[in-house]
Order: C-alpha cells, then structure tokens, then sequence
C-alpha cells in the first residue's frame, strides 16, 4: 500500500483519544455534501423550469410565426404564400391559423374574456403544434357536430369556471367583427359554439384562456372572410427556429414579418438563465464554506500530529511526501463529499420530479409543480469544481506540515 495513502487514512480515522478529529472530519464531509446537494438540485429545478416552459410554451405555440405588417393581423391570399412558405429549407410544417380575442357567455350569464384560436388540424403532413396534433387525433374539431354549431375545444381551467362539458353549447363574442347600431352603439358579433372537449397543457396561461375551433368558424365569427391572421411554422430543431425566420423573410419580402418563439419569450428566458446564475454563485458559497472546514481539519491535524510528522521526517519521509499525505486527505474528504452529495441531490432530484413534491400556485409560475431536470454536464461541472476546490483547501495546511524541521516538530508539546 502506498505509504502516503496509509499515513493519510489513519490520520482521517478515529483512533482512542483522538475521536475530535474524526468528528469534525465527519463535520468537514457533510459540509461538502450539503453544498453540493444543494448545488445540484438548484441547478436541475432551474434547467427543469427552464425545458418545462419551453416544452409547454412550443407544445401550444409554433416555432415561427409568418404575419404581415400592421395592427389587423389579417393575411389575404395566404395559399400563395403558404405554398412559399413550405418551399424555406428548414421549414417542416406550415399551416394558416386565426388569432382573436373575445368574450364567452354560458347559459348561467357568466362571462369572461378568452383567445380564440383558429387552426386546421387535419391538414395533410405533420401538426405544426403539439395542441394540433391533440385535436387531430382525438377528433375534437369536427366538421359537423351534432347540434350543427361550430366546434370549441376549450381549455381545461377555462371549462371548469365556465362550467362547460362537451356537448353544452357556449356563446363567444368577438368585438372585431362588431357593427354599428341604429342608436349609433356597436354591436358586437355572437355566435354559439359546441363545446366538443376540453385540453390541458400544464401551463396554467393556456388552460385558463385559450379556445379551438376550425378557421371557417374562426373567419365568420370575426368576419375575415377568406383572409387569415397569418402562417404558423413548424422547424426541425426549435433553437434554429431564428435562423430559419430569416429565410423566410428573405424569400417572401415586403409585407411579411416572422416573429419567432425565442425572441417572443426572450425576456422570460434570460430572466430565468440570469436566475439561475445567481442561485448557483450563491450557493456556491456554501461549498466554500465547506473547504474552509477541510482547512481548519487539516490544520488541526498537522497541530494534533506535529510529533509524529517530525519522527516521520526524522527518519527519512522527505517534505512532498508530507505534503502528499495532507494532500490526499483534503482529496478524500472532497470526493466523499461530492459523492454523497451527488447521490443524494440525484436522489432528491427523482424523488421531487416523480411525485410532484413540491406544488406551486400556477397562476403565478405557470406550472403547477415544480419540475426537475438533471443535466449531466451541470452534475458533472459541479462534482469537478468541488473536488478542485477541496484540492486547493488542502495547499496551506499540507505546506505548513512540510515545512515542519523534524527537531522542532520532536520538541513541539
């Protein structure tokens, strides 16, 4: 056995009237582990809320949106242009939509405002949105109902304060295709719709405001006509979407604008990576801490074992092997550390996504739960930097035990 290693583990270990060192030994290594506990779950609930929104956000919403300049959103002659549309290199799917915002009734004379969304499902090809790919396959945007009204998916909390179930009948009320009145008021357009299902996304935005139907539907209630509000796109990869926005202005030209998904939530998203830095910096001071605690171990070590590393010395034990044994303590107590506490925060980190521990009020979050993602590169960049931090705790003390002259470290008391 290596005669540094050996040395180094009986120091780390209790041994009769020496149980103090083993004790803040224990203390140093729990240190290590809560901090980096600590670390990795913070690290996996922030890149969890992170791809849980992006998820939810892109499972309702396209990749790109294709409009025209302007306040009315409205797109005439769109075939032409969704033919075009589909010729961009990067574009996977691309299909007309209508977006509104309007009023509902139910038969109780509750009334609230919601967004209107028109979409065709069953259009040839793949779903531009994870919502579409819903209604398709589940058939929850017929073209004939059995009241004969238009169908409406609505979303999940929306039904429930509306107090709606598949087959009741809701009035929507749209403003922008309102008309004057005699008297000189406007008079909003009302047309009853078929409740035919109800959808939840987990994004509390979504299910409390949004509703489906089919584009005619959508373009007689706010009369568009043929028209469209604008073009949705769908893209291979999400985070080229940007890219692939470029070309489609550069191949359609004046009138037409995209806007995509990451520059629509930019805010929200650097918001949460700026977050996410600062809790990781923060609790990075704990691990800190902790190595401050290997710092007083090992000094009290060398302090406690002053006679014995003097007698060592004296008989030949050079001063890098000194340093290499108060070295290879520091070492283990960091890798312990980190290894308890990348198993336990791995652990907890399951335990938390699994049964949803932790609830949160959706309205504010947008989620309901608090979700939890384990990066392998975050966990692997946090036990590194542990490790190398225990590492360098362990220089000031190694080095005062190597300088120790074996005369003075004998006659030390």
């Amino acid at each position: 056995m290596n005669l540094e290693w050996f040395i180094g583990r009986r120091y780390l270990a209790s041994r009769r009237g020496t149980r103090f060192l083993s004790l803040i030994t224990l203390i140093a290594i729990g240190g290590v582990s809560v901090g980096v506990m600590a670390l990795i779950v913070v690290t996996a609930v922030m890149t969890g809320l992170q791809q849980d929104l992006r998820e939810k956000i892109l499972g309702v919403n396209p990749h790109i949106w294709v409009m025209t300049y302007g306040e009315s959103m409205r797109m005439d002659g769109w075939e032409n242009t969704l033919g075009r549309v589909k010729q961009v290199p990067g574009v996977r799917a691309a299909a007309p939509f209508i977006h509104t915002e309007v009023g509902i009734t139910n038969r109780a004379n509750y009334s609230e405002g919601a967004i209107l969304r028109g979409v065709d499902p069953y259009i040839p090809g793949t779903p531009v949105t994870d919502i579409a790919a819903t209604l398709r396959a589940h058939d929850m945007l017929p073209a004939h109902t059995r009241s004969g009204l238009p169908a409406l998916v609505v979303g999940e909390s929306l039904a429930t304060r509306a107090s709606v179930l598949p087959g009741d009948t809701l009035v929507v009320i749209s403003f922008q295709n309102a008309k004057v009145s005699p008297v000189g008021g406007l008079m909003p357009t009302m047309r009853q719709f078929e409740v035919t299902g109800t959808f939840r996304t987990g994004m509390y935005e979504y299910d409390n405001k949004f509703m489906y139907t089919t584009i005619p539907a959508a373009q007689e209630l706010t009369g568009m006509g043929k028209a469209v509000s604008g073009i949705e796109v769908r893209v291979p990869d999400p985070l080229k979407a940007t890219e692939v926005a470029r070309r489609i202005v550069d191949r359609l030209g004046i009138p037409f604008r995209t806007d995509d998904w990451k520059t629509m939530n930019a805010a929200l998203f650097s918001a949460l990576k700026l977050e996410k830095l600062a809790m990781e910096l923060i609790l990075l001071l704990i691990v800190l801490v902790a190595c401050f605690n290997i710092v007083s171990t090992l000094v009290m070590v060398v302090t406690d074992k002053t006679r014995e590393i003097g007698i060592l010395k004296s008989m030949g034990l050079g001063s890098r092997r000194v340093l290499r044994i108060f070295m290879i303590q520091g070492l283990v107590i960091g890798l312990v550390g980190s290894l308890i506490g990348g198993t336990g925060g791995l652990l907890l980190n399951f335990l938390i996504d699994r049964y949803e521990l932790i609830k949160i009020p959706g309205d504010i979050y947008f989620v309901s739960h608090l979700p939890v993602r384990s990066d392998p590169a975050d966990v692997v960049t946090i036990l590194v930097a542990t490790i190398l931090i225990s590492f360098v705790a362990t220089i000031y003390p190694a080095l005062q035990a190597a300088r120790l002259t074996p005369v003075e470290a004998i006659r030390h008391e």
